[in-house]
């Protein structure tokens, strides 16, 4: 009974987008229609014809390109003709309906999920014209509470919304008792989020547009409220996102429930957590089949002489900043500029970034650093230079992007969604093994070639798991079970296949072997070699070649990414974009990480990087802060440059911690 009737409580009207739909217009008429392009072959000789007779009737040539044709013909093809349209397959004439009314026609009709996600593809949306965004009818809209409706309380901030009805209740001490009970809950709940560092969300904020820390911090602030004890509460990296200022916040909230008598077990990797807790515990040496071992139980004190990685990182016997870090701008830098940003709370940001060097965007939690770089500059670089369809966030001008021939993201998402995604797949070096296998006198005795040896392939693989390793066991409602394949034991494939060996192991063998191992065992072939060292360089010797996709954690996805880019023959002209890489790792990964970017860097690459980690920022030739605040207290450039000018500004909160 609340929800607006025109957008069905969305606040926000979804309508199909000429840009989306004609995504280059310097393709001819016959060819720029996209969704009519990658129809099926039946519905493309329709549209094919339709586009014919209309350029017949209406004296357009489809070879000529979009942009180039009549502003009223453009118009009239994406919302509709006056004038029936003859077609000769056609009882009657009628007019042609348009382009996007076609579309929306067939997303009506579309009976399932994929057909659907197709055309919503070519979707854009607007705020609703009715709620203006506030998904509520007028009804609902009209109610006041201290002269504030509930439109207005949502688009506070956490904060403000605090200080707002804490000011209520004081300003108005005669309120009936279950209202002065109502306004206390209300208070004590905001303050909860205040206490996980979470004061910058707005309370109307979509859930879908949280990260995994903050929506953690939220479930977190649910659990203070409940006033339970012997509870035993685990967090997986609750710091993440979180910039430094915020993390004494956390803590203490922490804290707070551990002297109610509750447990709290934190998996972290941030420092000024290890130094809050009662009790640590070190897991190592290394990474993989090189850890799983208990280097350290104790309070902070004693890692500190423990002999560990950690505690090396921690007493400073080792640095994440490696020497000759940050690296000086050159006389007269050319920059990539990006002017009058203004979505979301960005206010009027300009920013520039030095080409082919390190820089850091950063800002206190909800300063506009995923708006800034996410929303706006990447999106306007992926249009620009790919064609895509994601619409930037507001900006004024965009320059410098001559010097860039191509723009990437390395993000933390897995290399592969099934199990037979693996590092040597992704980074492209298993076809070459699979080659060296098929020259061996075995296999082209029997007539094997090299997909033979491919697990995707019928002949060699074993059938009974199809090539998997395992069998994948329905759970109903539960999630999915993998099991062992019974029949190959795991190996992948079958008997004849597993016959043939080169330098005594056979494909089963090689997948088995970490990284280190393979690349002492084909350090004779020296295309393998250099892409297998590329991997060791990057700290992943542990990892199996074969070792599936699935089971990668989020550094090691990102690490075999940018191992694959160090690879790759350098162009020096390459824009690379990462958001918070330094998530889950550990201080050593964290100085790895560094190494290979500031490797990329050398080659003359530019890198753009949103990081809370201080060290980070210690590496960057040139940052870029936002803030000074979260929400609507930030959005505004405070600083950029060296991290000397950060230092130097008394506003900036991360000079601060610099």
């Amino acid at each position: 009974f609340g929800a607006c009737p025109t957008c069905g409580g969305l606040g926000r009207i979804y309508y199909f987008d000429e840009n989306l739909v004609v995504p280059d217009k310097t393709l001819p008429l016959g060819e720029c229609i996209h969704p009519w392009r990658r129809a099926g072959h039946n519905a493309i000789m329709y549209y094919n014809a339709l586009l014919e007779q209309i350029a017949k009737q209406y004296k357009v040539s489809l070879s000529t390109p979009y942009k180039d044709l009549p502003a009223k013909f453009r118009h009239d093809l994406m919302h509709g003709f006056k004038d029936d349209l003859v077609l000769p397959w056609r009882r009657e004439d009628r007019p042609f309906e348009g382009v996007l009314a076609t579309l929306a026609k067939r997303l009506e009709e579309a009976e399932d999920d994929e057909t659907r996600a197709k055309y919503e593809a070519y979707q854009s949306y607007r705020v609703c014209p009715d709620c203006h965004g506030s998904r509520l009818r007028p009804e609902s809209r009209a109610a006041t509470v201290a002269d504030k409706t509930i439109v207005d309380v949502l688009a506070m901030t956490v904060d403000v919304a605090c200080a707002h009805f804490t000011r209520v209740a004081a300003e108005n001490p005669r309120f009936p008792k279950p209202i002065v009970e109502i306004l206390t809950e209300i208070t004590r709940r905001l303050t909860f989020l205040l206490d996980v560092g979470l004061d910058y969300l707005t309370l109307d904020r979509a859930a879908s547009t949280l990260s995994g820390g903050e929506m953690q911090r939220i479930r977190l602030a649910t659990q203070i409220g409940s006033g339970l004890t012997g509870v035993l509460y685990v967090l997986d990296e609750p710091t993440i996102g979180l910039h430094p200022r915020d993390n004494e916040r956390l803590i203490g909230t922490l804290k707070s429930l551990r002297d109610r008598g509750n447990t709290v077990v934190v998996v972290e990797h941030d420092a000024e957590m290890m130094k809050a807790a009662d009790c640590i515990v070190d897991l190592g040496p290394g990474a993989g089949r090189e850890g799983g071992r208990l280097m350290y139980c104790g309070d902070y004190a004693g890692l500190l002489e423990a002999k560990s990685l950690t505690a090396d990182y921690l007493t400073g016997r080792r640095q994440v900043v490696p020497p000759g870090v940050p690296r000086p701008l050159p006389p007269n830098p050319k920059f990539l500029t990006i002017s009058g940003c203004t979505e979301h709370n960005l206010k009027n940001v300009t920013a520039r970034i030095p080409i082919g060097s390190f820089t850091v965007v950063t800002g206190v939690s909800g300063s506009g650093k995923s708006t800034l770089v996410d929303e706006t500059l990447k999106r306007a670089l992926m249009k620009k230079f790919y064609g895509a369809k994601a619409q930037p966030g507001a900006y004024r001008r965009l320059t410098g992007t001559e010097n860039f021939d191509k723009v990437i993201e390395i993000d933390q998402s897995p290399i592969g969604r099934t199990p037979r995604s693996n590092p040597a797949t992704y980074v492209g070096f298993f076809s070459e093994i699979r080659e060296l296998f098929a020259q061996t006198e075995a296999a082209r005795a029997r007539g094997y070639t090299a997909g033979r040896f491919s697990f995707n392939v019928k002949g060699g693989r074993c059938e009974a798991c199809g090539g998997d390793g395992v069998r994948k066991l329905e759970m109903s409602f539960l999630p999915d079970a993998y099991v062992t394949c019974e029949q190959c034991g795991g190996r992948r494939f079958n008997a004849e296949t597993l016959e043939v060996t080169y330098g005594g192991k056979n494909i089963a063998d090689v997948l088995d072997m970490t990284v280190a191992e393979a690349h002492e065992f084909f350090a004779k072939v020296p295309s393998l070699a250099r892409k297998l060292g590329t991997l060791v360089d990057v700290g992943l010797g542990y990892v199996a070649l074969g070792q599936s996709a699935t089971t990668l954690s989020g550094g090691e996805a990102q690490r075999i990414k940018l191992a694959t880019e160090l690879s790759r023959r350098a162009t020096g002209r390459t824009l690379y974009l990462l958001d918070e890489p330094t998530t889950g790792l550990h201080f050593d990964d964290v100085a790895k990480l560094m190494r290979l970017l500031l490797r990329l860097r050398d080659q003359g690459n530019t890198i753009v990087v949103i990081e809370h980690n201080v060290d980070v920022m210690r590496c960057a030739d040139w940052i870029i802060d936002l803030g000074p605040n979260g929400g609507a207290g930030g959005g505004e450039l405070v600083a950029e440059g060296p991290i000397a000018a950060i230092r130097a500004c008394p506003r900036s909160v991360t000079g601060r911690f610099l």
